[in-house]
């Protein structure tokens, strides 16, 4: 029997078997895709849609899709977002062309070459004790309330379309990557190996600011909400970025303590997200309530073992991603695409606990033929029971 798409998620993250495996694609940054691609998508569909970017930041370089779009793309997910606050959007908007962006926080972006920007602001590089937290006067303040006057009224109108899933993502950069924004990643990292106690200070700051605004954001969903989306990029291509053993001491903790703030206030699903090989954090990821996992970087490490991911923790977590944005998206031909696509979702998708979409954002050099192959495999293949 056919489902809707709101049933299909539903059913795949409580661990049941839908008509289909879900497809996630368009909802965030972390799923969605760069305005090159974008536009070419909508070429290809013959979609008339105009150019817009999620969060109104340009400098992202993340397309906001539109409607008809995520209906060719056969998302089953619709997202809900957080915005910077208006003055620091006016702000940004009306600066010189080319000069850096800076956010609410104070961190920004430099282009580095036209049109590419990269993460090079950093306003506490050279904080080391907690009088030097105390006195930067760059604090975002969470409760303008600007930053989600949209989402009651968004959120509300999808609940009661009662269509796709809703999965909503406040724009917090959770407290690991806030942290390298505002201190540099070479420099934070260095204070989490030499000086734990203003790591944890630092990073206790930050998410007091990311627990602020998330009431906010629970308080305006008003509970339409399906899936939260949450996440720290911990993982490189063959490893951790820090070990085991100072995630266990310094941010699991963090982490805990966030997810059971937004645990007590919401029945939400929680989607963590991390890129690279995260598999020796997954069975701490399952400890702290992490009930979806994103993006299953499948080119990294122990990740790649889709086998051993699914025997050792298809029961105790959903797989979110899993397509390859890495070498297959952006350089596989249309047959290879749809082989992966296909292999993917035979290994993940048995019994529920599998959504498909790529690893992390489309970039530009996917062709938009590679991304309408992705989606339309899972279209084709994702239905159960899943074809051999």
């Amino acid at each position: 029997m056919s489902m809707t798409p709101r049933e299909r998620v539903l059913a795949a993250i409580n661990h049941q078997q839908p008509d289909r495996v879900p497809m996630v694609i368009g909802a965030n940054n972390a799923t969605g895709i760069k305005m090159q691609p974008y536009q070419g998508i909508k070429s290809l569909a013959g979609i008339q849609a105009p150019d817009k970017y999620i969060y109104d930041w340009p400098e992202l370089g993340t397309a906001e899709i539109d409607e008809a779009t995520l209906r060719r793309l056969h998302s089953d997910v619709r997202g809900v977002l957080d915005l910077e606050p208006g003055h620091v959007r006016r702000r940004n908007h009306e600066r010189d062309p080319h000069s850096d962006y800076i956010d609410s926080w104070g961190s920004g972006q430099t282009e580095i070459t036209p049109g590419d920007w990269f993460p090079g602001i950093h306003p506490l590089p050279e904080a080391r004790t907690l009088e030097d937290l105390e006195n930067y006067q760059g604090w975002p303040d969470m409760d303008d309330p600007s930053r989600v006057a949209h989402v009651r009224e968004t959120a509300r109108q999808l609940a009661e379309e009662n269509q796709y899933a809703i999965m909503a993502t406040p724009w917090l950069l959770f407290p690991f990557e806030r942290a390298h924004a505002m201190q540099g990643m070479e420099a934070f990292l260095l204070n989490m190996a030499m000086d734990p106690e203003f790591t944890r200070a630092l990073l206790e700051k930050i998410t007091a600011c990311c627990k602020q605004l998330m009431g906010h954001f629970l308080d305006e969903l008003d509970g339409n909400v399906d899936i939260i989306k949450i996440g720290d990029d911990l993982g490189t291509q063959n490893s951790l970025m820090i070990s085991p053993k100072m995630y266990r001491e310094i941010l699991k903790p963090i982490h805990a303590d966030f997810i059971s703030f937004i645990k007590s206030r919401s029945t939400a699903k929680i989607m963590f997200h991390s890129c690279g090989d995260v598999g020796p954090l997954i069975a701490d990821f399952v400890d702290i309530g992490v009930d979806i996992l994103n993006p299953i970087q499948t080119s990294t490490g122990s990740i790649s073992d889709l086998p051993a991911l699914k025997k050792r923790y298809g029961n105790n977590m959903v797989f979110c991603g899993g397509i390859d944005s890495h070498r297959i998206l952006p350089f596989g031909s249309v047959a290879e695409v749809r082989a992966e696509v296909k292999r993917v979702m035979q290994i993940l998708g048995p019994g529920g606990g599998c959504m498909i979409g790529p690893v992390h954002t489309v970039m530009n050099d996917v062709p938009a033929e590679n991304v309408l192959a992705m989606v339309d495999a899972v279209e084709e293949f994702g239905h159960y029971p899943l074809r051999t």
